[in-house]
């Protein structure tokens, strides 16, 4: 019964408070994983927001490179008459 008692003290005075310290390490650990994926998932929130103008930009960018490909021609033309 003497051993029942020390392994239960044991038990108490090491093994508990070792279990409470490694589950405080894999808590700890677990708030940190918790607070970047929160960081990640607000930026990916932006990131939409900034992805839903894309259509509109690429529009406006087709419409430059048709501007700047008609001046293109219209310069390699001139430079064909004067080198021809």
């Amino acid at each position: 019964m003497t051993w029942w008692w020390i392994g239960n003290a044991l038990l108490l005075l090491v093994v508990v408070p070792v279990l409470v310290a490694l589950l405080n390490r894999v808590l700890a650990a677990l708030e940190r994983i918790r607070g970047a994926s929160d960081q990640i998932l607000a930026g990916g929130v932006a990131l939409i927001g900034e992805v839903d103008k894309v259509p509109d930009l690429l529009a406006v960018t087709d419409r430059t490179i048709d501007d700047v490909a008609v001046g293109a021609v219209r310069y390699a033309g001139s430079v064909a008459k004067l080198l021809g």
